[in-house]
């Protein structure tokens, strides 16, 4: 039997590890320290610019926001400082229906409340019943009003806390002054949006004063006032707080103890500005989770370097070669394995997608038909338009054979915005997201399914709002499950005798597009969006189009639900994370 050779005793420390072990030991430790030094400083740099930067889009959008509803509000004065029936209300002093048509008229500009004041300061109408008979004289907002020939806008601080926004203006009747407007906009309602995120926001008058806050005894202070009003740190937390000024840069400010990020813009109305103080907890953590992996790295290879300059067993170096050689077969074994899996993986994923697709083009194939009609009627008008201009040609009259041109020009416009949008929905879609109005996708989506709704006779009323319901995602696909959804309606009302679908958007905490239809309702809600789980007769359909379009919406960072409704019919809900929630997601 071989005997192992014998160790050089003289180049081995106390521990039993070489001195070239030692050496390699204390450079990774050294090179360890560095490297998370170094990472330290610049993941913070490179997370704190992040966090910022975020901040300061919220603040962008919190100072549109802002900045919308003074300039909606400040137009109502001039309005209603010109409308003959309050001119003829404050002339004649009959106020019996003043009232009422100032609460109308809330309820449509969303203001936070309207009063008409007349000659004397004495409120004669009101939204609020309760300040009627009010004598308003020495109010900033007469005097301001009368003292202008245009609106004038006051701020004032209410006796029960918080600030009211307020814009007047006079009620002439050519020279003769017969009261004030007096328009009250509803700036608090922004107060309780940006509670729903960790930042702290503030809105400053051009004196510095705090005007809106989420933290409510701000108000009325300055920035420093407002930040000195903190409980007495206790030795703990000052200890956690020099840690915190040793690890990373000074942050801007201290609030309740906290280490914050304060960002800053100004807002384009009369010098004020908008602050927002974001918690550094964010990035540490991210920053403490990045170092932690690093720091077992270092710790790994380490233990690795003792286990390898600690073996004395040289007889057993063989028997060391023989495991690492299996290890590196079984690691080749393995990573075949892996190869195969993710090849499995990625044609799973390729099947996936044509399956959608097949799905989107049987959909297509079965609105043919209809499509087939739109394009056959004007065709047939093409041929009439056709043969009247050639005879109105070789009767000289060139101007009406011109005009039945231009309706040929517009008939074939028409085809052309058919097909557009069959060739639209009928590509595939990718991972093409990008920032897009939800009610577009629902336009888009109904005009390709309206002749399968004028065939079926079937009543669509829709429900959206005003403005823009933004999203982050995939036009095609988001089209394809609206269109699955109507499809399935249309279905379920065949047999109702006035068929009936009500397409509804809502945007609150996410945004909701609702499908619902006075239909047979289901009559299976566990198995509803398992695939080739059908309930309809065999060859009109596998039962795809519900299961693809719960995975569309999941891909999207949303859900899709079904139910019935209790008077009737089924309802489906889709619901999307709102752009601002999608774009985090993404970061």
């Amino acid at each position: 039997m071989m005997q192992p050779p014998d160790i050089d005793n003289s180049r081995t420390g106390l521990l039993g590890i070489p001195l070239w072990g030692r050496v390699i030991v204390g450079t990774l430790m050294v090179a360890g320290v560095v490297v998370v030094w170094v990472l330290n400083t610049w993941l913070t740099e490179s997370f704190t610019e992040n966090t910022r930067n975020r901040a300061e889009l919220r603040l962008v959008l919190y100072s549109g926001n802002i900045q919308s509803e003074l300039q909606r509000n400040s137009v109502v004065p001039l309005l209603l400082s010109r409308d003959p029936e309050l001119i003829s209300a404050l002339r004649e002093g009959n106020y019996a229906a003043t009232s009422q048509r100032l609460m109308d008229l809330q309820s449509e500009i969303g203001a936070a409340s309207i009063e008409l004041l007349d000659n004397y300061g004495r409120t004669v109408a009101a939204t609020d019943r309760n300040r009627l008979g009010m004598n308003l004289l020495n109010d900033m907002a007469f005097v301001d009003a009368r003292r202008s020939s245009d609106t004038a806008f006051q701020v004032k601080e209410r006796d029960s806390g918080g600030f009211s926004f307020t814009f007047s203006r006079t009620v002439r009747q050519a020279a003769d002054f017969l009261g004030v407007v007096v328009v009250e906009a509803d700036l608090s309602k922004f107060e309780r949006s940006w509670a729903g995120f960790a930042d702290a926001v503030a809105l400053t008058d051009s004196e510095g004063r705090i005007i809106l806050a989420t933290e409510p005894r701000w108000r009325g202070r300055t920035e420093v006032e407002a930040l000195a009003l903190r409980d007495a740190p206790s030795a703990i937390a000052r200890a956690l707080r020099a840690t915190a000024d040793w690890a990373q840069d000074p942050p801007d400010a201290f609030l309740s103890g906290e280490a914050v990020l304060r960002s800053e813009i100004r807002v384009p109305f009369r010098g004020w500005k908008l602050i927002s103080f974001t918690r550094y907890d964010s990035v540490r953590e991210r920053v403490n989770g990045l170092l932690a992996l690093v720091i077992m790295g270092f710790a790994l290879l380490l233990a690795l370097t003792f286990y390898v300059v600690s073996r004395r067993a040289w007889s057993q170096s063989a028997l060391f070669q023989r495991e690492s050689a299996e290890l590196r077969a079984l690691n080749m074994r393995l990573q075949r394995e892996i190869s195969a899996r993710e090849k499995v993986q990625k044609d799973l994923a390729v099947a996936e997608q044509t399956l959608a697709q097949s799905s989107k083009l049987a959909s297509l194939g079965e609105m043919s038909a209809s499509v087939s009609h739109e394009l056959n009627q004007p065709l047939a008008a093409m041929k009439t338009y056709l043969a009247g201009a050639r005879l109105l040609l070789t009767r000289k009259r060139v101007d009406e054979a011109m005009a039945s041109f231009q309706r040929i020009d517009d008939l074939i416009e028409r085809m052309g915005a058919i097909t557009r949008t069959l060739k639209s929905f009928a590509r595939k879609g990718g991972e093409a997201f990008a920032p897009l109005d939800l009610r577009d996708c629902l336009t888009e989506a109904l005009a390709l399914m309206e002749p399968q709704l004028r065939s079926a006779r079937v009543l669509v009323t829709r429900t959206v709002p005003q403005t823009p319901v933004r999203v982050m995602g995939d036009r095609v696909r988001l089209e394809q499950v609206i269109i699955n959804l109507v499809r399935n309606a249309i279905d379920a009302t065949q047999t109702s005798n006035a068929p009936r679908i009500d397409l509804i958007i809502t945007q609150g905490d996410d945004i909701t597009l609702t499908v619902r239809d006075n239909g047979t309702g289901i009559t299976d809600l566990e198995n509803l969006f398992e695939p080739f789980h059908t309930t309809k007769a065999a060859g009109e359909g596998v039962g795809l189009g519900l299961a693809i379009s719960s995975g569309i919406a999941a891909d999207h960072g949303g859900r899709l639900r079904g139910q019935n409704a209790p008077q009737g019919g089924a309802v489906f809900e889709l619901r999307l994370p709102i752009l601002d929630d999608a774009l985090a997601a993404a970061e």
